[in-house]
């Protein structure tokens, strides 16, 4: 079986306690080495962390680079059974291990960033906190079975009404779902809305704060910093952007966009469209989510392309792709 080969990252909210944990277990010099990096960089033993409860793992600041050593772990293991990526893409902070295995940024600088990233932003959704009258943290919702186009028409309305003024269109995930950022208080007084208008579910999301939304703007000041000292290559493999969902061509334009990322939507379905166009034209036979969850396998299979998305976030995920492989 041939297998020439898309990989797609998660982001946060596909996090569960011991995530990747088997790929260390399992996996070979590649997989140590990242762990190692990870917890130099990060100032933890990233074994320990990984093995936090879902509150903890839900705090932005431990999120990000657990999750970006999850997504690498499962790439490098992947790459120890001879399965390699000629394209990439992530989902929102999943774009950071794509990003790295792009060749856009080293390895050690995908864990630096994230860790001020997260950091970054964990503050700018801890200050929203305190200064919330009910002191409730802000966060996402997913809004299931509502067309994107009337999700965003609800969110104009509510605030032509003076209503939820800090709300937020911030993923753009399939035809099915639209993620919305807010405050505590924005979401709630728009869940009703949306549930009338004939959402079949509004579901918060395990994150710790608005993302994707302007709510994170002081994030991005913080962070604008930091990405001035990193160094963007050009991508080695075709790597597309949340922000525009178009294929990235050169390191100044990938730096620029992983700014603009804190506070754009992602653009997932346009991504999603212009990856099976270039699949079509590249002749790949399949995408993988290389990382915990099968969330992104869900929203492919929304797009309806022909294109199989299989899982290749655990070792015996990968095993069984290997096997295949080698038919």
């Amino acid at each position: 079986m041939s297998m020439k080969a898309f990989f797609l990252f998660p982001g946060q909210g596909a996090q569960y306690t011991d995530m990747a944990l088997d790929l260390l277990e399992e996996g070979g010099k590649e997989v140590k080495r990242l762990f190692e990096i990870a917890s130099e960089i990060c100032g933890q033993d990233m074994k320990i962390l990984l093995k936090s409860d879902a509150e903890t793992l839900k705090r932005t600041d431990i999120s990000q680079p657990a999750i970006t050593l999850a997504n690498l772990a499962a790439a490098a293991f992947l790459g120890e059974n001879g399965i390699t990526a000629s394209g990439c893409a992530g989902f929102s902070l999943g774009e950071y291990a794509a990003l790295a295995l792009s060749g856009v940024i080293g390895t050690e600088d995908c864990f630096r960033l994230v860790s001020e990233r997260g950091k970054a932003m964990q503050a700018a959704a801890d200050k929203i906190r305190e200064k919330a009258p009910d002191g409730e943290a802000p966060g996402m919702a997913a809004i299931i079975n509502l067309a994107p186009e009337k999700v965003e028409e609800l969110i104009n309305q509510l605030k032509k009404e003076g209503k939820a003024a800090d709300l937020y269109a911030a993923n753009f995930n399939s035809s099915r779902q639209t993620v919305v950022s807010g405050t505590a208080r924005a979401l709630a007084e728009a869940h009703a809305y949306f549930k009338e208008a004939g959402a079949k579910r509004v579901l918060p999301l395990a994150v710790a704060g608005p993302f994707h939304s302007p709510l994170m703007e002081e994030a991005a000041r913080a962070f604008e910093k930091i990405l001035e000292k990193t160094n963007f290559n050009r991508p080695a493999l075709p790597f597309f952007s949340n922000v525009s969902g178009k294929l990235v061509l050169s390191g100044e334009e990938a730096k620029e966009l992983a700014l603009a990322h804190i506070t754009s939507p992602v653009r997932w379905t346009e991504e999603e469209k212009n990856i099976a166009n270039l699949a079509s034209k590249e002749g790949f036979d399949l995408c993988l989510e290389v990382g915990p969850g099968k969330v992104l396998q869900g929203f492919w299979q929304d797009t309806g392309s022909a294109l199989p998305c299989l899982a290749a976030g655990t070792a015996p995920d990968i095993k069984t792709l290997e096997a295949e492989k080698r038919k």
